[in-house]
């Protein structure tokens, strides 16, 4: 039976960043259960009152210590949580802004907001045009637009080249279309006609057949798309496909977006917009 435990990712602002963060530190325990709870927009001494109230009650029922990782700027406003008793507290701020300050030899701004704020318009409009960019050039509706892309992702249908564009996009301002390769592309075993010309931005996903069929089951259930025969055809010819075309390609079964992403830059040198 694994083990419960209940965390706070506290933040004076969206709380993504500490909730990223610290869910990468949870995600090494494997043994225990995490309820997890974010609370965004943490700024005032009345806010942390309540959380703390939240945690107080939590802690009653469970007598287990509630596990807060915050990213908090106002000291006053960390210290609240560090003189709880019933608290274990971890705050990314007074972790590792003080000996970078010694590394830098300089004081930082300490800034509320500073990462998820658009304190850089040109990197936040880049993004942006990048995720129109994705969406307008989605599941190979237009073909106008392909030689403005930074890459163009192939695969069958459902296997994950959507939200991979859109992660590029948003994450990396990254311009990034997508095709999907259809029966006919499939048995024509050659690229189609509309992407051939942009070879050196292809970059093909793969997926387990069985998940294909899974996630094509819900969508249109007792077809031939989500029959496993059908499925299990497709990927293997798209593979080979990708093979035969020296076309680089990454399977989507075990991988999560943000990673996929990563290693789609690194395996095609592409560079965030500055």
């Amino acid at each position: 039976m694994l083990t419960k435990r209940t965390v706070f990712f506290i933040s004076d602002r969206t709380g993504v960043t500490v909730e990223n963060l610290g869910n990468s530190l949870l995600n090494q325990f494997v043994e225990i259960e995490f309820e997890r709870y974010t609370v965004p927009f943490v700024d005032s001494v009345e806010q942390v009152q309540a959380v703390l109230h939240d945690i107080s009650q939590i802690y009653t029922s469970t007598q287990e210590p509630i596990i807060v990782i915050s990213s908090l700027v106002k000291t006053s406003l960390r210290k609240l949580f560090d003189q709880q008793p019933h608290i274990f507290h971890m705050d990314f701020f007074s972790l590792f802004i003080p000996p970078l300050e010694s590394a830098l030899g300089t004081k930082s701004q300490m800034v509320a907001g500073l990462t998820h704020g658009i304190t850089d318009e040109k990197r936040y409009d880049a993004r942006m045009e990048a995720v129109n960019f994705a969406l307008t050039n989605d599941d190979g509706i237009t073909e106008k637009n392909y030689y403005k892309a930074d890459i163009i992702l192939i695969g069958v249908s459902r296997s994950g080249k959507t939200p991979t564009c859109l992660y590029l996009a948003l994450q990396y301002g990254i311009l990034a279309a997508n095709y999907p390769l259809t029966q006919d592309d499939l048995d024509n075993n050659n690229i189609p006609r509309m992407i051939a010309p942009y070879r050196d931005k292809l970059f093909g996903l793969t997926i387990d057949y069985k998940r294909l069929s899974r996630i094509r089951e819900e969508r249109r259930p007792n077809s031939k798309y989500a029959n496993p025969l059908n499925c299990d055809f497709e990927v293997r010819t798209a593979e080979a496909l990708f093979k035969r075309l020296d076309i680089p390609y990454l399977s989507t079964t075990n991988r999560s977006v943000e990673e996929l992403a990563a290693t789609i830059m690194k395996m095609k040198n592409l560079l965030t917009p500055s």
